[in-house]
């Protein structure tokens, strides 16, 4: 797993962020022990995908990545939008004419979003997950920030005291835990309804709120 708050934390006191703790209840409620990794996120994904039996999380499930994992169960659905200092872009065809410069994790699946919607490498600027495109967004280094919705306004208000400006969300996939493709089947089983459980009883549901940061429209 990155360092990528809230979604996941490499060290909080008390937790390891949304989709870290329904994980971790879920490895719980599986009877398996587990051993945290942090390491940056494109490497973590080659890792996995050219392991056995590893664990990776918050993944989203998309087109590239589909074939190189054991999908074993959506842990949350993540929205995504683009942040910027002025007026918000509507789509992504507005986006693709005013946005030079777009600030983007690197190794997520908002790179390949962008991409499969037209988007140049030259508007692509990524950036490595603990990084601060919050910084970058205030220097004027890049035009917008496309991320997922809990991140941004997760980070933002912690490095800025300008207003974020939020476009509407134009993209959603789900954050799984997923395995490497040879993954032991009765470990993907086991995993399966354990994840499967803690949804049905309402333990994601509180772990996911927990995390939940204010709103823009919230702000000061």
């Amino acid at each position: 797993m990155p360092n990528a708050p809230p979604l996941t934390f490499a060290s909080l006191k008390g937790g390891h962020g949304m989709v870290g703790d329904v994980t971790l209840a879920a490895l719980a409620r599986a009877g398996l022990l587990s051993e945290l990794r942090y390491e940056p996120w494109a490497r973590a994904q080659r890792k996995v995908a050219n392991g056995r039996d590893q664990l990776i999380i918050p993944l989203s499930r998309t087109p590239e990545r589909e074939p190189l994992y054991t999908w074993i169960a959506p842990i949350m659905p993540l929205e995504r939008a683009f942040f910027s200092l002025d007026e918000p872009v509507q789509s992504f065809a507005e986006a693709r004419q005013r946005y030079r410069r777009i600030g983007v994790g690197l190794g997520t699946a908002q790179v390949e979003i962008l991409r499969s919607q037209g988007f140049s490498e030259q508007q692509i600027i990524t950036h490595i997950l603990g990084e601060n495109p919050a910084h970058l967004l205030e220097r004027g280094r890049i035009d917008a920030w496309f991320t997922g919705v809990p991140e941004a306004l997760y980070i933002w208000p912690q490095h800025s005291t300008r207003r974020l400006q939020m476009s509407p969300v134009l993209a959603s996939t789900h954050l799984y835990l997923a395995c490497s493709k040879e993954c032991d089947a009765q470990l993907v089983q086991k995993l399966r309804a354990a994840v499967q459980s803690v949804h049905d009883e309402g333990i994601s549901k509180r772990l996911i709120e927990l995390y939940l940061p204010q709103p823009l429209d919230a702000a000061p």
